[in-house]
């Protein structure tokens, strides 16, 4: 079983490397991307056996306790077959 996690900046916290990424699409010539926010992306790979409430419990443990930081970061798991 493979899943995807998705750690992004709340919408409250200022996102100074997005702004600067937006900045310099702009000066690129893509005036059009008015917003960019970043954030990490994890690929995990689970045991095969694993039930997927389970792996969805495990990956939420991990997801608030290791891979984020839950004052100002929100996480997003999914799970793939």
């Amino acid at each position: 079983m493979k899943a995807e996690i998705h750690v992004t900046l709340k919408r409250t916290v200022l996102d100074p490397q997005g702004q600067t990424i937006q900045r310099a699409l702009v000066s690129m010539g893509h005036p059009e991307i008015v917003a960019v926010r970043q954030g990490k992306y994890f690929e995990v790979e689970l045991a095969e056996d694993l039930d997927p409430a389970a792996a969805r419990a495990l990956l939420d443990q991990v997801a608030q306790d290791i891979l984020s930081n839950p004052v100002i970061e929100d996480y997003r798991v999914e799970l793939k077959d």
